[in-house]
């Protein structure tokens, strides 16, 4: 069972050094359990910044430091492993044939932030999230979890070209041995299953096994399986290219404001904000919301409202200095959940590691990211993709299943999680409409006339 927010920082620690952290950012779990957490929704972040940074002139260096101070503001606000995740639907427009500017980038994540910022302020989020069915919430979360995963399995079977899309797989399959082989990301794969199973690595599921099956459970509980993979990757970036070591330069990216016109305001707005706007609401607020329900039920409700003012404040921020537009994601929560991830803790580490890279390396640390094992990011992404989808289990009847899988089929056919919501709703109006009973309306309506009727005779 985890521990409760008032135990102590680590086993043997005085009670008195307590005091110094805030409860959000108390362990919940060991410190490597939370430090594989931090680097479970790093398959999502990577690709998008390491392709923004190659293809559109982002600086990677400004981006790491402000999304460095996001999740160390997330960690401690919200008091989980909550992630902050590129803008998909924005980087995907600049990555395409529209191929945005910077301006016109942060331009987008402008708009939308405002926009999200009102939503919470007035509490509109709120009420759409008290108002939105289930069944609904949970095909979104089942067409992202699945296209996650969909992604993933492109990056671990084919090579990639990041320098045009931040998932452009190409048609050559992966070779099966090398750096960034095949064989390399099934291995990855095997140690992260054995390590850490289904994810059911809570103390019931432990004690329900028996003697020495508990303990061997337990046990690989205990391996930073992510963080483990994660640095082999890192190392594997030098040994695939020595010579990046001549291409890094120290020291953190000058700042400066981004200069951005009433012209980039309006193209990033058309081309990008509008499609974006719908996947913030749906995944980075609201799915976000009940996904933290179902994976802490022992914590109070995150506050739509919270949430949506969260991701405003962060980009009217920082898209004036030129990082890249963010949000928080549903599969960035279930990939830190899946690692291990059970508390702000967890992010804040993932806030100290970039924040050091970034003031060390600045833009140069793309040269870094540049070898990484595209393969081994894939590994990642998959069980985050899965462990998105999986929240979608507790559909209890086959009216809401057959709801939510036409909302997710919708929303992956379409690629658009805007339409998805449109069908899911109109189809859950439709199904409560056959519930009403035609003849007793009527009636009531007849009864109603005939007593307006009367009043006015009389």
């Amino acid at each position: 069972m985890a521990s409760s927010a008032g135990d102590p920082l680590l086993p043997g620690e005085p009670p008195h050094r307590r005091r110094f952290l805030p409860p959000s950012i108390r362990l919940k779990t060991s410190v490597w359990s939370e430090l594989g957490g931090a680097v479970g929704d790093l398959g999502t972040y990577i690709p998008i910044v390491l392709a923004l940074s190659l293809a559109s002139h982002l600086d990677l260096g400004t981006t790491l430091i402000f999304t460095a101070l996001y999740n160390f503001a997330s960690g401690v606000l919200f008091g989980i492993p909550m992630p902050v995740q590129p803008m998909k639907s924005i980087a995907a427009v600049a990555l395409s044939s529209a191929h945005l500017t910077v301006p016109q980038i942060m331009g987008a994540g402008i708009a939308v932030a405002a926009i999200l910022l009102f939503l919470g302020a007035t509490g509109l989020m709120t009420r759409l999230y008290r108002v939105l069915p289930l069944p609904v919430v949970r095909g979104v979360q089942l067409s992202q979890g699945l296209s996650f995963a969909f992604t993933a399995v492109k990056y671990i079977r084919y090579d990639q070209d990041f320098s045009r899309s931040s998932s452009a797989s190409t048609s050559v399959e992966r070779p099966l041995l090398g750096l960034d082989g095949l064989l390399l990301a099934l291995a990855a794969l095997l140690f992260i299953l054995l390590a850490t199973g289904a994810g059911d690595d809570d103390d019931s599921a432990i004690n329900g096994a028996d003697g020495r099956a508990a303990t061997r459970r337990r046990s690989c509980g205990r391996v930073p399986a992510a963080l483990i993979v994660f640095a082999l990757g890192l190392v594997l970036c030098f040994v695939r290219d020595p010579s990046i070591f001549r291409g890094l330069r120290f020291g953190p990216a000058p700042l400066g404001l981004v200069k951005i016109t009433w012209e980039d305001f309006k193209i990033g707005f058309w081309q990008a904000a509008v499609p974006q706007l719908p996947l913030s609401v749906l995944n980075s607020v609201i799915a976000v919301c009940k996904l933290s329900s179902d994976l802490f039920p022992e914590q109070a409700e995150l506050s739509p409202a919270r949430v949506s003012v969260s991701v405003g404040l962060m980009n009217l921020v920082g898209c004036w200095f030129g990082a890249m537009p963010c949000c928080h994601g549903a599969g960035g929560l279930a990939g830190q959940y899946r690692f291990g991830g059970r508390s702000g803790a967890s992010v804040v580490f993932l806030a100290m590691g970039k924040l050091a890279l970034g003031l060390v390396f600045g833009n140069s640390f793309v040269t870094i990211l540049g070898e990484f094992p595209i393969g081994i990011l894939g590994v990642m992404l998959l069980f985050s993709g899965v462990e998105l989808a999986m929240a979608s289990r507790d559909m209890g009847s086959k009216e809401e299943s057959f709801v939510m899988l036409v909302c997710a089929g919708v929303s992956l056919t379409g690629s658009s999680a805007a339409l998805g919501f449109i069908a899911g709703v109109v189809l859950h109006l439709l199904l409560r409409l056959r519930e009403v009973d035609c003849g007793e309306l009527v009636g009531r309506l007849r009864a109603r006339r005939y007593r307006k009727f009367d009043c006015t005779n009389r």
